[in-house]
């Protein structure tokens, strides 16, 4: 028998979790990708990056965005409109009696963050509100009208 590898067999097989390996290496890099993004991996400090991560919905007529942000204060963070961007801006800011203990470990992030989200229509800050409520910020942006996605039915005349 030739020496072949079985992933690509295995890959093409009905109900095998992860679908076509090509689509599973994909998985497998966003992940990495992901796990980079949010943790420093080479922290300056002994401090781990702040990189907060965000969910962001969509409705008929407005953008829904939730962003984890535990341990930061409000008054710490900011939320700013330019064009089609919404940014939220803000700082987790570290204990200061750390330096007086003896650390075995450190796995809580501190620092600036700055995350831009392109909404692809122009917003009007008047229509974005944001609330804070146990570490999570919740910011809904109204859609202008031209940028709704309403189904209109069409009289045919005849």
């Amino acid at each position: 028998m030739a020496n072949k590898s079985m992933l690509p067999a295995l890959s093409m097989r009905p109900g095998w979790p992860f679908g076509r390996l090509a689509d599973w290496s994909s998985e497998f890099e966003n992940f990495f990708d992901d796990f980079a993004r949010r943790r420093s991996l080479l922290p300056s400090d002994g401090v781990q990056e702040f990189n907060p991560s965000i969910d962001i919905a969509e409705t008929g007529d407005a953008i829904d965005m939730t962003a984890e942000l535990p341990g930061c204060d409000p008054k710490d963070v900011e939320i700013s409109v330019t064009g089609q961007t919404v940014t939220i801006r803000g700082e987790k800011k570290a204990e200061s009696e750390r330096k007086d203990k003896n650390w075995h470990m450190v796995e809580r992030s501190y620092g600036a963050f700055s995350r831009s989200i392109p909404l692809g229509f122009n917003v009007d800050p008047a229509k974005v509100d944001a609330t804070y409520d146990k570490g999570v910020l919740k910011v809904h942006v109204m859609k202008p009208p031209e940028a709704k996605n309403e189904t209109k039915k069409i009289t045919i005349k005849s």
